[in-house]
C-alpha cells in the first residue's frame, strides 16, 4: 500500500466511524470499535473495551440528547501512526431547543479497529482534577 493509500484509507475509515454516529447506528459504530478499546469522554470518564464503551454510547443513540450530528470542520491524519484529529461542531436538535458546541476526537486506529478515542470539547469552564486522582490512575504528569 502506498502513503497515498494508506492516507486515503485512513480518511475513508475515520468518515464512515463519523457517518455511523450520524445515521444513529449504534451497531455499525460498534463494528469499528477493537475489544480493548478505550473511550476518554470530554467529562473526563473513562470507558474500556466494547461493553462499557457501548454503555456510554447508549443514551445519545436513545435519544436522551434529542437529535445528534457531527459536522466535520477539519481533520489531521497521521496515516504511519493510524490517528486522526477530526475537530467538528456538535449540534443537538429537540422539539422545543435546538444548539451546538465545538470539539474534536483524537482517534487511534490499529488494523483497521479504533483502539482509543479521546473527546475534547470548548467549555466555559474546564474539567480540573485534583492531584491524587490523577496520580491513582496514573494520568499526573512527571
Amino acid at each position: 500500500m502506498t502513503d497515498s493509500d494508506a492516507y486515503e484509507a485512513l480518511e475513508r475509515l475515520v468518515i464512515d466511524f463519523t457517518e455511523a454516529f450520524n445515521r444513529e447506528d449504534i451497531d455499525e459504530v460498534m463494528s469499528y470499535i477493537a475489544e480493548d478499546a478505550i473511550y476518554d469522554e470530554f467529562n473526563g470518564v473513562r470507558s474500556v473495551g466494547l461493553a462499557a464503551i457501548r454503555q456510554a454510547f447508549e443514551p445519545q443513540f436513545a435519544g436522551a440528547y434529542g437529535t445528534m450530528r457531527f459536522h466535520t470542520e477539519d481533520m489531521f491524519l497521521d496515516e504511519a501512526a493510524g490517528k486522526a484529529l477530526i475537530r467538528w461542531v456538535l449540534t443537538l436538535e429537540e422539539e422545543t431547543r435546538a444548539g451546538a458546541y465545538r470539539g474534536l476526537d483524537i482517534l487511534h486506529f490499529k488494523d483497521g479497529k479504533l483502539t482509543e478515542k479521546h473527546t475534547y470539547c470548548k467549555a466555559r469552564i474546564p474539567l480540573i482534577r485534583k492531584r491524587s486522582e490523577m496520580e491513582a490512575d496514573g494520568g499526573w504528569p512527571g
